[in-house]
């Protein structure tokens, strides 16, 4: 609702006060089945004792609309429904509606708050435990077909999330950046064959980006900037399934 829309007020003289009641959904879903009928059942407000009490009565062919046969015979919707008043207390509610024209019009306030409940009875017990049924049922199950349908499953040639890797990888350049395990992974096991590499070997291997190869290496390995290896890459201590020809010197000393 914009700030520009009027209210309007005329209801408001001529309502003498809303009750919001709330509902089960099963009693909600057959009063959408009334729609033609229009009549959905009886509210009956009576005095015992000087308290008010208030009891709603569904239609007797609602009540059997759409019955389920069970042991014992036909399961029905409860007929009987007793209300539980409240009254509002600190709160201020109110009901609105809103028209085809999208005039907003104030029906009333509400006075009272009550809630429809059923009869517990075993006609209730059976229909709530036919509902846990269902609720548990799978909204999914598996079947085999016979033969292979046709006319509505096809094969796709590039799922979506292929599609979306391959615009990541041009966007990124042919190198994306893989998981870190993934990488250890595949480092590990070249180190198993040789023991130095140089960088371009080791994207070669991972196809991986030079920035991100470089900064597990430093974690894992040791680069050497002289000597007979230099501008190549080896494990370091920790990570080595060998020995090095300095450690084998000192062990043979």
């Amino acid at each position: 609702m914009s700030q520009n829309t009027e209210l309007n007020l005329t209801g408001v003289k001529q309502s003498q006060g809303m009750w919001l009641v709330k509902v089960p959904k099963y009693l909600s879903q057959q009063w959408d089945n009334a729609a033609e009928k229009g009549e959905v059942g009886k509210i009956t407000i009576g005095k015992k004792q000087g308290k008010t009490e208030v009891h709603f009565s569904l239609d007797a062919e609602l009540s059997a609309l759409g019955a389920t046969e069970e042991k014992g015979g036909l399961l029905q919707v409860p007929r009987d429904h007793p209300f539980t008043v409240h009254t509002v207390g600190g709160q201020t509610l109110a009901v609105f509606s809103q028209s085809s024209t999208d005039e907003i019009r104030l029906e009333g306030m509400v006075v009272y708050r009550a809630e429809c409940r059923p009869v517990v009875n075993d006609n209730y017990m059976k229909l709530k435990k036919l509902q846990i049924k269902e609720s548990t049922k799978p909204q999914r199950i598996s079947q085999q077909l016979e033969r292979a349908v046709t006319s509505v499953f096809k094969p796709v040639a590039n799922h979506d999330f292929n599609v979306e890797y391959e615009k990541k990888k041009k966007s990124e350049g042919k190198m994306v950046r893989a998981e870190r395990q993934v990488v250890l992974d595949m480092l590990f096991s070249a180190f198993e064959k040789h023991q130095y590499y140089n960088i371009k070997d080791l994207v070669d291997i991972t196809r991986q980006p030079v920035t991100y190869l470089k900064e597990i290496m430093r974690e894992i390995g040791t680069y050497n900037s002289k000597g007979t290896h230099k501008s190549t890459w080896e494990l370091k201590p920790e990570y080595r399934h060998y020995h090095s020809a300095e450690e084998e010197e000192r062990e043979s000393a």
